[in-house]
């Protein structure tokens, strides 16, 4: 393969390797949206009801990573999905 066809290719893979890290991201996110508007309506927190309360260990990873997916999709609200032919 000559340079500029394997450039093409591992940037075709980490393009589809962040499409899925975006889609889990999203789906972590409105996982904890769903959630906090379970807290909100019912007073009941489904994520501490089904892992052993919100300072189970599980609990608390569930949380954390449902906070990085947030921060993760602040960056889908600025990047360009223009495509660009060179």
């Amino acid at each position: 393969m000559t340079a500029p066809v394997l450039i093409g290719a591992l940037a075709a893979r980490e393009e589809s390797i962040i499409m899925i890290m975006d889609r889990i991201a999203l789906s972590l996110a409105i996982i904890g949206g769903i959630n906090w508007g379970s807290v909100g309506l019912f007073r009941f927190d489904l994520v501490a009801w089904l892992f052993g309360g919100q300072t189970a260990t599980v609990s608390r990873v569930i949380y954390t990573l449902v906070g990085l997916s947030a921060i993760w999709c602040i960056s889908l609200l600025f990047r360009s999905d223009a495509v660009t032919d060179e």
